[in-house]
Protein backbone atom coordinates (compact mmCIF):
# COMPACT_ATOMS: atom_id res chain seq x y z
CA UNK A 1 0.00 0.00 0.00
CA UNK A 2 1.28 3.14 -0.99
CA UNK A 3 0.86 6.87 -0.83
CA UNK A 4 1.66 8.90 -3.70
CA UNK A 5 1.58 12.85 -3.74
CA UNK A 6 1.12 14.98 -6.43
CA UNK A 7 1.61 18.52 -6.88
CA UNK A 8 -1.14 20.75 -9.60
CA UNK A 9 0.34 22.04 -13.13
CA UNK A 10 -2.45 25.00 -11.85
CA UNK A 11 -0.77 25.55 -8.82
CA UNK A 12 2.09 26.11 -10.20
CA UNK A 13 0.72 29.41 -11.95
CA UNK A 14 2.78 32.27 -11.11
CA UNK A 15 5.65 31.09 -9.72
CA UNK A 16 8.25 31.59 -8.45
CA UNK A 17 7.20 33.84 -5.45
CA UNK A 18 7.60 37.61 -6.28
CA UNK A 19 9.92 36.38 -9.12
CA UNK A 20 10.25 39.18 -12.20
CA UNK A 21 9.61 36.28 -14.50
CA UNK A 22 7.47 32.83 -13.86
CA UNK A 23 8.90 30.12 -14.11
CA UNK A 24 8.32 28.43 -17.63
CA UNK A 25 6.47 24.80 -18.08
CA UNK A 26 9.23 23.25 -19.01
CA UNK A 27 11.15 24.47 -15.29
CA UNK A 28 8.12 23.89 -13.63
CA UNK A 29 8.35 20.21 -14.19
CA UNK A 30 11.85 20.61 -13.37
CA UNK A 31 10.97 21.58 -9.94
CA UNK A 32 8.17 19.11 -9.18
CA UNK A 33 10.49 16.12 -10.34
CA UNK A 34 13.51 17.87 -8.38
CA UNK A 35 11.00 18.25 -5.13
CA UNK A 36 10.11 14.37 -5.29
CA UNK A 37 6.75 14.30 -6.19
CA UNK A 38 5.27 11.19 -7.67
CA UNK A 39 2.83 12.94 -10.24
CA UNK A 40 1.31 15.90 -11.49
CA UNK A 41 -3.01 17.09 -11.94
CA UNK A 42 -3.51 18.22 -14.92
CA UNK A 43 -6.14 20.14 -16.59
CA UNK A 44 -7.43 17.98 -19.35
CA UNK A 45 -9.84 20.56 -21.12
CA UNK A 46 -7.99 21.67 -23.66
CA UNK A 47 -6.99 18.34 -24.95
CA UNK A 48 -4.25 19.87 -27.13
CA UNK A 49 -2.38 21.87 -24.25
CA UNK A 50 -3.25 18.23 -22.21
CA UNK A 51 -1.41 16.20 -24.90
CA UNK A 52 2.02 18.50 -24.71
CA UNK A 53 1.93 19.05 -20.79
CA UNK A 54 1.57 15.46 -20.07
CA UNK A 55 4.47 14.32 -22.52
CA UNK A 56 6.58 16.65 -20.08
CA UNK A 57 5.15 14.59 -17.49
CA UNK A 58 5.92 11.49 -18.75
CA UNK A 59 9.55 13.03 -19.78
CA UNK A 60 10.27 13.50 -16.20
CA UNK A 61 8.93 10.19 -14.92
CA UNK A 62 6.16 11.91 -13.74
CA UNK A 63 2.48 10.41 -13.28
CA UNK A 64 -0.61 12.28 -14.19
CA UNK A 65 -3.52 12.72 -12.61
CA UNK A 66 -6.63 14.13 -15.55
CA UNK A 67 -8.95 16.37 -13.95
CA UNK A 68 -12.27 16.71 -16.38
CA UNK A 69 -15.29 19.23 -15.72
CA UNK A 70 -17.92 17.41 -17.65
CA UNK A 71 -21.43 19.08 -18.12
CA UNK A 72 -23.15 15.99 -19.38
CA UNK A 73 -22.86 12.43 -18.95
CA UNK A 74 -21.77 12.07 -22.80
CA UNK A 75 -19.55 14.65 -22.64
CA UNK A 76 -17.49 12.72 -20.16
CA UNK A 77 -16.07 10.30 -22.59
CA UNK A 78 -14.07 13.20 -24.32
CA UNK A 79 -11.42 12.92 -21.67
CA UNK A 80 -10.74 9.01 -22.30
CA UNK A 81 -9.83 9.66 -25.85
CA UNK A 82 -7.57 12.22 -24.77
CA UNK A 83 -5.96 9.61 -21.97
CA UNK A 84 -5.30 7.33 -24.74
CA UNK A 85 -3.38 9.57 -26.89
CA UNK A 86 -1.33 10.31 -23.37
CA UNK A 87 -0.74 6.78 -22.89
CA UNK A 88 -3.02 5.00 -20.61
CA UNK A 89 -0.23 3.63 -18.56
CA UNK A 90 0.80 7.45 -17.55
CA UNK A 91 -2.45 8.41 -15.95
CA UNK A 92 -3.89 6.94 -12.45
CA UNK A 93 -7.31 8.51 -12.20
CA UNK A 94 -9.57 10.47 -13.91
CA UNK A 95 -10.49 13.96 -11.11
CA UNK A 96 -14.00 14.27 -11.70
CA UNK A 97 -15.70 18.07 -11.24
CA UNK A 98 -19.01 17.52 -11.69
CA UNK A 99 -20.16 21.17 -13.54
CA UNK A 100 -23.38 20.18 -13.09
CA UNK A 101 -26.20 21.80 -10.18
CA UNK A 102 -29.34 19.64 -9.94
CA UNK A 103 -31.37 20.97 -7.37
CA UNK A 104 -32.24 17.40 -5.86
CA UNK A 105 -30.53 14.20 -5.24
CA UNK A 106 -32.85 12.53 -8.05
CA UNK A 107 -31.48 14.76 -10.40
CA UNK A 108 -27.99 13.98 -10.12
CA UNK A 109 -28.35 10.30 -9.53
CA UNK A 110 -28.55 9.56 -13.73
CA UNK A 111 -25.08 11.87 -14.05
CA UNK A 112 -22.85 9.85 -11.34
CA UNK A 113 -23.88 6.73 -12.39
CA UNK A 114 -23.22 7.34 -16.20
CA UNK A 115 -20.40 8.69 -15.22
CA UNK A 116 -19.19 5.25 -13.59
CA UNK A 117 -19.91 3.60 -16.64
CA UNK A 118 -18.15 5.72 -19.04
CA UNK A 119 -15.06 4.89 -16.32
CA UNK A 120 -15.94 1.15 -16.21
CA UNK A 121 -15.41 1.23 -20.06
CA UNK A 122 -12.57 2.65 -20.35
CA UNK A 123 -11.12 0.95 -17.58
CA UNK A 124 -9.57 4.04 -15.76
CA UNK A 125 -10.87 5.00 -12.01
CA UNK A 126 -13.04 8.32 -12.33
CA UNK A 127 -13.22 9.98 -8.37
CA UNK A 128 -15.62 12.89 -7.85
CA UNK A 129 -14.52 16.16 -6.27
CA UNK A 130 -15.54 17.67 -3.22
CA UNK A 131 -16.07 21.52 -4.54
CA UNK A 132 -17.82 24.22 -4.45
CA UNK A 133 -19.66 25.66 -7.27
CA UNK A 134 -20.60 21.67 -8.50
CA UNK A 135 -22.81 19.33 -7.61
CA UNK A 136 -21.01 18.62 -4.59
CA UNK A 137 -20.58 22.24 -3.58
CA UNK A 138 -22.36 21.98 -0.12
CA UNK A 139 -21.45 18.70 2.48
CA UNK A 140 -24.71 17.41 3.56
CA UNK A 141 -25.75 17.31 -0.03
CA UNK A 142 -22.94 15.38 -0.87
CA UNK A 143 -24.00 12.93 1.62
CA UNK A 144 -27.34 12.27 0.49
CA UNK A 145 -25.57 11.76 -2.73
CA UNK A 146 -23.46 9.37 -1.24
CA UNK A 147 -26.74 7.57 0.28
CA UNK A 148 -28.39 7.60 -3.14
CA UNK A 149 -24.90 6.04 -4.72
CA UNK A 150 -23.10 4.04 -2.06
CA UNK A 151 -20.39 3.14 -4.63
CA UNK A 152 -19.46 6.86 -5.44
CA UNK A 153 -15.74 7.45 -5.03
CA UNK A 154 -14.44 10.95 -3.75
CA UNK A 155 -11.47 13.42 -4.43
CA UNK A 156 -11.89 14.65 -0.88
CA UNK A 157 -10.84 18.39 -1.01
CA UNK A 158 -12.60 19.01 2.48
CA UNK A 159 -11.34 22.81 2.26
CA UNK A 160 -14.63 23.90 0.40
CA UNK A 161 -16.86 21.66 3.09
CA UNK A 162 -15.29 23.90 5.75
CA UNK A 163 -15.47 27.32 4.50
CA UNK A 164 -18.72 26.87 2.91
CA UNK A 165 -20.53 25.34 5.66
CA UNK A 166 -18.48 27.81 8.24
CA UNK A 167 -18.01 25.11 10.83
CA UNK A 168 -17.30 26.75 14.57
CA UNK A 169 -14.56 26.86 16.25
CA UNK A 170 -13.78 24.38 17.96
CA UNK A 171 -15.01 21.98 15.69
CA UNK A 172 -17.63 19.98 17.20
CA UNK A 173 -18.48 15.83 17.30
CA UNK A 174 -21.41 16.52 14.05
CA UNK A 175 -19.12 18.20 12.20
CA UNK A 176 -16.21 15.60 12.20
CA UNK A 177 -18.84 12.80 11.68
CA UNK A 178 -19.78 14.81 8.61
CA UNK A 179 -16.34 14.92 7.36
CA UNK A 180 -15.33 11.34 8.27
CA UNK A 181 -18.45 10.15 6.43
CA UNK A 182 -17.02 11.80 3.15
CA UNK A 183 -13.41 10.28 3.58
CA UNK A 184 -15.17 6.89 4.24
CA UNK A 185 -15.49 7.33 0.26
CA UNK A 186 -12.25 9.16 -0.15
CA UNK A 187 -9.91 7.51 -2.77
CA UNK A 188 -7.98 10.60 -3.45
CA UNK A 189 -7.23 13.82 -2.05
CA UNK A 190 -6.42 17.58 -2.86
CA UNK A 191 -4.68 19.74 -0.49
CA UNK A 192 -5.05 23.15 0.77
CA UNK A 193 -5.90 24.40 4.57
CA UNK A 194 -9.44 26.34 4.75
CA UNK A 195 -10.38 28.27 7.74
CA UNK A 196 -14.41 29.44 8.54
CA UNK A 197 -13.93 32.77 6.16
CA UNK A 198 -11.00 31.75 3.42
CA UNK A 199 -10.56 28.85 1.20
CA UNK A 200 -6.94 29.15 1.41
CA UNK A 201 -4.69 30.31 3.93
CA UNK A 202 -0.79 30.26 4.44
CA UNK A 203 -0.06 27.42 6.29
CA UNK A 204 2.97 28.98 6.99
CA UNK A 205 2.29 31.72 9.32
CA UNK A 206 1.84 30.79 12.83
CA UNK A 207 -1.37 31.96 14.03
CA UNK A 208 -3.03 29.61 10.92
CA UNK A 209 -1.67 26.68 12.58
CA UNK A 210 -5.04 25.49 14.18
CA UNK A 211 -6.32 25.23 10.78
CA UNK A 212 -3.35 23.13 9.37
CA UNK A 213 -3.77 20.71 12.43
CA UNK A 214 -7.31 20.76 11.77
CA UNK A 215 -6.45 19.60 7.96
CA UNK A 216 -3.76 16.88 9.29
CA UNK A 217 -5.98 15.39 11.33
CA UNK A 218 -8.97 14.72 8.97
CA UNK A 219 -6.15 13.99 6.36
CA UNK A 220 -4.30 11.30 8.64
CA UNK A 221 -8.31 9.84 9.85
CA UNK A 222 -8.73 9.04 6.28
CA UNK A 223 -5.36 7.83 5.64
CA UNK A 224 -6.21 4.84 8.63
CA UNK A 225 -9.03 4.28 6.62
CA UNK A 226 -8.01 3.84 3.61
CA UNK A 227 -6.00 1.83 4.84
CA UNK A 228 -8.06 -0.97 6.90
CA UNK A 229 -10.30 -0.96 3.66
CA UNK A 230 -8.25 -0.76 0.69
CA UNK A 231 -6.46 -3.37 -1.02
CA UNK A 232 -2.20 -4.38 -0.40
CA UNK A 233 -1.22 -2.98 -3.42
CA UNK A 234 -3.24 0.14 -3.35
CA UNK A 235 -2.44 3.45 -4.11
CA UNK A 236 -3.58 6.54 -2.48
CA UNK A 237 -2.84 10.03 -3.48
CA UNK A 238 -2.49 13.53 -2.53
CA UNK A 239 -2.06 16.27 -4.52
CA UNK A 240 -0.87 19.72 -3.07
CA UNK A 241 -3.22 22.45 -4.72
CA UNK A 242 -2.80 25.44 -3.74
CA UNK A 243 -3.91 27.62 -5.94
CA UNK A 244 -3.06 31.45 -7.83
CA UNK A 245 -4.66 34.38 -6.80
CA UNK A 246 -7.56 34.12 -9.50
CA UNK A 247 -8.87 32.92 -7.00
CA UNK A 248 -7.17 31.70 -4.29
CA UNK A 249 -4.33 32.90 -2.85
CA UNK A 250 -4.74 36.15 -0.88
CA UNK A 251 -2.52 38.89 -2.15
CA UNK A 252 -1.74 42.38 -0.46
CA UNK A 253 -2.45 45.73 -1.21
CA UNK A 254 0.67 45.21 -3.73
CA UNK A 255 -1.10 42.57 -5.81
CA UNK A 256 1.31 40.11 -4.51
CA UNK A 257 0.33 37.06 -2.77
CA UNK A 258 1.43 36.89 0.86
CA UNK A 259 3.50 33.83 1.34
CA UNK A 260 5.90 31.39 -1.09
CA UNK A 261 3.15 29.06 -2.56
CA UNK A 262 5.77 26.90 -3.13
CA UNK A 263 7.50 26.30 -0.04
CA UNK A 264 3.82 25.81 1.42
CA UNK A 265 3.57 22.85 -1.06
CA UNK A 266 6.83 21.64 -0.42
CA UNK A 267 5.85 21.62 3.17
CA UNK A 268 2.53 19.87 2.97
CA UNK A 269 4.17 17.36 0.90
CA UNK A 270 6.17 16.81 3.41
CA UNK A 271 3.60 17.04 5.94
CA UNK A 272 1.47 14.10 4.72
CA UNK A 273 4.46 11.97 3.90
CA UNK A 274 5.39 12.07 7.59
CA UNK A 275 2.04 11.28 8.92
CA UNK A 276 1.79 8.34 5.97
CA UNK A 277 4.88 7.11 7.49
CA UNK A 278 3.90 7.07 10.72
CA UNK A 279 0.93 5.03 10.40
CA UNK A 280 2.86 2.57 8.38
CA UNK A 281 5.16 2.74 11.56
CA UNK A 282 2.50 1.94 14.14
CA UNK A 283 1.18 -0.79 11.66
CA UNK A 284 4.60 -2.98 11.47
CA UNK A 285 4.71 -2.55 15.27
CA UNK A 286 1.30 -3.75 15.84
CA UNK A 287 2.23 -6.93 13.48
CA UNK A 288 5.41 -7.25 15.77
CA UNK A 289 3.69 -7.39 18.96
CA UNK A 290 1.02 -9.90 17.67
Amino acid sequence: MQLHVYQSIWGMNGLPWRARLPWTLEQQFERIAEAGFDGVSVSFTDAELARRVCALAVAHGLRIQASYFPTTVEGFATVFETIADVGREHVDHVNLQPNVRPRTVAECVPYLLGWQRLARQAGIPAYVETHRDRMTTDLMFTLDLLDAVPSLELTADLSHFLVGREFAWPIDAVDHGMIRQVLRHARAYHGRVASREQVQIQTSFEHHRQWVELFAGWWEWGFRDFRARAADDAVLTFTTELGPPQWYAITGADGQELSDRWAEALSMQQLVRDIWARIERETDQDRRDR
